[in-house]
């Protein structure tokens, strides 16, 4: 009971740590992810860095797979973050080794405090924080004591001695893992044991290898049903875990010549005592060095993995047609809110994307006079509003989690994005594409002057929609600017065209109002587009601007 309850209170404190963490340090995670990944080294840094905050290289796996699907790194520059990921795991068996279960309650009790009495956010979050560390530590407390009658049990202490042999040890620790889905939990009760003097250092090292080879079962259940980049990723996973464990499976004794080497000893002591003291270090500093250098190994050859896994796992032909489904939108994200309305935000660029095409087929249809190209634009349109319906979908799921005032004005920033978008693919179908269609059925043509004009328009158009989408996709505050600063521009283009018009009007033929009316109209739906396209960039340019 004992050892159970101990168990579920240090998964709880992990959780918990981890959920404050996410919530302090998300935009931090996902901007150091987006910019240290220029070269595999600083990937692997970075991998290490977020995974040891977020406690999971679960989901630092997930954040690799959506840069992965945008184009934002390559597959060799994912791996090494990926081999950092299981570096980062180590910080859990580092922080239990230092056995300071005497102050658990104090950390539980200082977390308290500081959660509820706490003016800020962030603040309350590293309440939390400490709070969860603290029940880490109370149950590494309540799992040792439960183990403690155990160092007088001969059955259990035979059954430990059998962990030398190297395949049951690691056999023993990939089960436990694949079964608590926690390397940290496994690696966290061996520490324990090694505390309670119940486990020697080169068993620990065997069981921490099966830990290794554990956690990739969580990462292949993770993969199940997802897109062929997860798959890839559960798959570099899984090679880079037991391919460590296979190099390291005849050199144990070396690692444990190298631990014992590096690692505080205490020669005063013996048996039993000297065992309990010495051993927790010496296996978290195994573990760490083991990841370490199993990374600096395999970091060499990433280009070759990449390949490797993608002949192993191909693209994947279509078998059936579908309209369009989200790209980025990843439903295991939703828990860790800062993160899952980034992927929100690169769905939203992307619906903007679309309507660039749009913009850009309408026009080409117009100039050429082209249906083929009309027919395409509302094709389009469907998928913007399939997008869009998806992306508010996912921002109503992320709006049941606790969040904060910044993420909740977020939700609204990215809503407002979807849905002006979706608004000015709106305005390309219904209004420009039937009138381009009467156009042509009636053989309305527009004047000389006023097809140029228009054709700058469009083109200046299309420049602020590309500026929008960089601004909402990256954040990018001067992206966000030059779309602002472009009024001037279009609002001399529109006054130029409304002047050709007027002078036009002293042209009486039913033929020419007719083409004055329909240029006027969309004179009007390139207005309402730039409008759209204003209120989006307004919400990512420093309020100053606006």
């Amino acid at each position: 009971m004992g050892l159970f309850g101990g168990l579920a209170l240090f998964l709880f404190g992990m959780d918990q740590m981890s959920d404050a963490l996410k919530s302090a340090l998300g935009d931090q995670m996902k901007d150091l992810l987006a910019k240290l990944t220029r070269n595999r080294f600083t990937g692997a840094l970075t991998g290490a860095f977020v995974t040891a905050v977020v406690q999971s290289s679960s989901i630092t796996t997930v954040l690799v797979v959506g840069f992965v699907s945008a184009g934002m790194m390559t597959m060799a520059q994912s791996i090494g973050i990926i081999m950092g990921a299981n570096v980062g795991t180590t910080i859990t068996a580092q922080i239990v080794a230092f056995k300071i279960e005497e102050a658990a309650l104090w950390i539980i009790a200082l977390g308290f405090l500081l959660m509820f009495t706490a003016k800020t956010e962030r603040f309350q979050h590293y309440g939390s924080m400490l709070m969860g560390l603290g029940l880490i530590f109370f149950g590494m407390g309540l799992m040792g004591d439960a183990m403690h009658p155990l160092r007088s049990f001969e059955p259990f202490l035979e059954l430990m001695n059998k962990m030398v042999q190297p395949l049951l040890a690691i056999l023993v620790g990939a089960l436990f893992t694949a079964l608590v889905q926690s390397s940290s939990a496994t690696t966290a009760i061996v520490i324990t044991m090694a505390g309670q003097g119940l486990i020697s250092l080169e068993a620990g090292i065997l069981l921490a290898f099966g830990s290794n080879i554990g956690t990739c079962f969580t990462a292949q259940l993770a993969a199940i049903g997802k897109s062929r980049e997860a798959l890839r990723a559960a798959c570099v996973h899984l090679f880079f875990n037991i391919g460590g464990v296979i190099i390291w499976l005849p050199f144990v004794s070396v690692l444990s010549e190298w631990i014992i080497t590096i690692s505080p000893s205490y020669p005063e002591l013996t048996g039993t005592t000297r065992l309990a003291a010495e051993a927790p270090r010496q296996i978290a500093n195994a573990h760490t060095l083991f990841n370490v250098i199993n990374t600096l190994i395999f970091i060499s050859f990433t280009n070759y993995m990449a390949k490797l896994v993608l002949w192993i796992i191909p693209h994947k032909k279509e078998t059936q047609k579908i309209i369009i489904s989200p790209k980025y939108l990843d439903e295991s994200l939703i828990e860790t809110p800062s993160l899952a309305l980034q992927r929100a935000q690169l769905e939203a660029a992307r619906m903007g994307e679309i309507v660039h095409r749009m913009l850009s087929e309408f026009r080409l249809g117009s100039m050429n006079r082209d249906r083929r190209k009309f027919e395409k634009v509302r094709e389009m349109d469907d998928k913007v509003d399939i997008l869009e319906s998806e992306v508010l979908r996912y921002l109503g799921a992320i709006r049941q989690q606790p969040l904060t005032e910044q993420e909740s004005s977020y939700i609204e920033r990215v809503m407002i994005t979807a849905d002006e978008f979706e608004s000015i693919g709106d305005v390309i179908e219904y209004d420009l594409t039937n009138l381009a269609y009467r156009a042509l059925d009636e053989n309305i043509q527009p004047s000389e002057t006023m097809r140029h004009l228009n054709s700058k328009l469009g083109e200046k158009l299309i420049e602020a929609i590309s500026a929008t989408i960089l601004a909402v996709k990256n954040d990018d505050q001067n992206a966000a600017n030059d779309v602002l600063n472009m009024k001037q521009d279009i609002s001399s283009l529109i006054k130029q065209a409304m002047d050709i018009q007027s002078k036009e009007l002293a042209r009486v033929s039913k033929d020419h109002i007719e083409a004055i009316r329909m240029e006027m109209t969309i004179l009007d739906s390139f207005k309402r587009i730039y409008t759209l396209l204003k209120r989006i960039a307004k919400k990512v340019a420093p309020p100053e601007v606006h």
